[in-house]
């Protein structure tokens, strides 16, 4: 699951779009560590770069490029690109990323999870439309992988193509149905290009799926905002607050209570 990233990556468009007034936080964005398995490399050299990136980031760089230059391969260079991201250098995170999923000898399993870790960061880097071909490629070697459907949706929605978002989430509810962030994430889509009525059913049933979703009870929120119910989006403001109180989530919502409270004179 990746819902804290794409959350972060979909900020002013999406999830975080307050209903009063554009807000635009940049919270803290988890690393998108590799998926176990398919992992790119194996041994213990693998295995002690992951886990450096998590407390020394800069070691871990330096610990990937010796590693590479003794023949560390694939594994050494897939470390090394997630060092970059560690240290908040996405775009040549993605690059690396990329052209390692390019290049991989590995199964199509692995390079697909390359190219979702591309996209993810191309998304930090701010540049949706190099995370959408990213997905496509992922997409192009596992089709029915709904995490990387939902994954360009969102590169599709953070560059605005709401409806093009609207199809790749359409595909993952197919394949999944109860996959309540998928549906939370259509229902921000059809917020969006004012389908209130769609985007009311999507997050009804990804609450009923998961009662204690944060972004469901953010987006809930936003959306009876949006129908002139204040009473109802405090309370599903003040509910997040009381499940995640320092989530990223919840900064939105403090945000829009903030707004909500300040009357119509302020937003």
């Amino acid at each position: 699951m990746r819902t804290g990233l794409l959350i972060a990556a979909l900020s002013a468009a999406m999830l975080g779009a307050s209903p009063l007034r554009a807000v635009e936080v940049v919270p803290e964005l988890p690393l998108p560590l590799p998926p176990a398995p398919p992992r790119v490399g194996s041994g213990p050299d693998y295995d002690r770069c992951l886990a450096m990136l998590t407390t020394d980031a800069v070691a871990a760089a330096r610990f990937a490029q010796a590693w590479e230059a003794t023949g560390g391969g694939e594994g050494a260079a897939h470390c090394l690109a997630l060092s970059q991201l560690a240290q908040g250098d996405a775009v040549e995170a993605a690059d690396r990323l990329q052209r390692l999923a390019g290049a991989s000898q590995a199964s199509g399993a692995v390079r697909a999870a390359l190219y979702a870790q591309a996209t993810q960061a191309w998304l930090l880097a701010g540049d949706p439309l190099r995370a959408y071909g990213s997905a496509t490629l992922a997409l192009v070697l596992a089709p029915d992988d709904i995490d990387l459907l939902v994954d360009r949706s969102v590169a599709s929605a953070t560059g605005g193509e709401y409806f093009t978002a609207i199809d790749d989430l359409n595909r993952a509810i197919d394949l999944a149905p109860n996959r309540a962030d998928a549906l939370v994430f259509r229902a921000a889509a059809w917020r969006l290009v004012d389908r209130l009525e769609l985007a009311e059913d999507d997050i009804a049933r990804a609450v009923a799926l998961d009662p204690d979703n944060p972004e469901a009870l953010l987006e809930r929120g936003i959306i009876r905002q949006r129908r002139g119910d204040a009473d109802g989006a405090r309370e599903d403001w003040m509910r997040l607050l009381s499940l995640e109180p320092d989530s990223a989530t919840a900064d939105y919502a403090r945000q829009n209570l903030a707004l909500l409270e300040a009357g119509p004179a302020r937003r």
